[in-house]
């Protein structure tokens, strides 16, 4: 059974999902930059989700975290929650 552990942000607009990921990509910490500025309660813990398989998460965040290359922020990414960047830590197919 595939895994994946990863973590995220979450805001309500994609222009704060933009600037955020121009921030991580600039050189930010994207565990600092969760507990400062996502909606999630995982923010407090930089945003790390733990370990879970497919189907556990909204589609859209799924076919995101089993596709994409390892420790590269993803993103916006919206679901119904809002603008997700995501960054994919591990996985195991």
């Amino acid at each position: 059974m595939a895994k994946a552990t990863a973590r995220h942000i979450l805001v309500a607009t994609e222009a704060k999902c933009l600037e955020l990921k121009t921030a991580i990509e600039g050189g930010a910490d994207f565990a600092q930059i969760a507990k400062e500025n996502s909606s999630c309660p995982s923010g407090r813990q930089g945003g790390d989700l733990g370990s879970f398989g497919p189907g556990q998460m909204v589609k859209e965040f799924d076919t995101v975290v089993f596709s994409a290359p390892l420790n590269e922020v993803q993103g916006p990414v919206k679901t119904q929650f809002g603008y997700h960047l995501l960054e994919v830590t591990s996985r195991q197919d």
